[in-house]
């Protein structure tokens, strides 16, 4: 069985709603990134860091998979499907996709701030208080700017198996994510779906670009490698 491995960015989720990407003017739903997205910010002021993601997580539980994220679920009768996504959502694991790495991180996760191997489920407000079982406060489990990508080996591994390539959503300029692309073998198809693709058909020999949202591109490309 031949392995598809889907690289998504917000892109995938905007559609069901999301605001999970960053505007024209570097500000994140109103906030300068750093107050809300790094150690710097975390230490300065906590309670700021934990409102901004309530926020988010109360938001993500209102919204559902769309098209683009059932799509992909359908793959898994014909091949190996493996999703690395940058996108902190559990939208792709409700739609029904098994195998799921979050590079940055789970909204819907907490994780003690001195114990990063104690993490837990968390649908509900994280606040100031909140403690893990060895009585250290819970954060967030996202991996802010200047903090380590943990996964990204991991997330390495499998582009490196790939038979076909994917990447849905993401403008392919946020590293390490953006050097996954270079880690595929040689020649398999490469697929890249998005409105506004920074990536051009003429720079890989084996590269197709859908110039489309994810929700329309995802479909039209998975009707296409089942029928293969």
């Amino acid at each position: 069985m031949k392995k598809i491995v889907v690289l998504t960015g917000a892109g995938m989720s905007a559609e069901s709603g999301l605001n999970t990407f960053r505007d024209a003017n570097g500000l994140w739903e109103g906030h300068d990134i750093m107050e809300v997205a790094s150690p710097i910010g975390w230490q300065k002021d906590k309670e700021k860091v934990l409102d901004f993601y309530n926020k988010r997580r109360s938001q993500l539980l209102k919204v559902f998979p769309n098209e683009a994220h059932k799509a992909l679920v359908a793959l898994e009768n014909k091949y190996q499907v493996a999703i690395i996504t940058q996108n902190v959502d559990d939208l792709h694991e409700r739609a029904g996709s098994s195998q799921v790495l979050h590079l940055h991180g789970e909204l819907l996760k907490a994780r003690s701030t001195k114990n990063s191997n104690l993490i837990y489920d968390w649908k509900q407000a994280l606040n100031l208080g909140d403690i893990c079982e060895e009585n250290s406060q819970l954060r967030p489990h996202i991996v802010w700017f200047g903090e380590n990508v943990t996964l990204f080996d991991k997330a390495l591994e499998i582009t490196s198996e790939a038979d076909i390539l994917m990447i849905i959503g993401t403008s392919m300029q946020v590293y390490p994510a953006a050097h996954l692309i270079n880690c595929a073998k040689p020649e398999i198809p490469i697929y890249f779906i998005d409105p506004k693709p920074f990536i051009q058909q003429n720079q890989y020999s084996n590269l197709t670009v859908l110039a489309e949202k994810a929700s329309i591109g995802v479909v039209k490309v998975v009707n296409q490698l089942i029928r293969l």
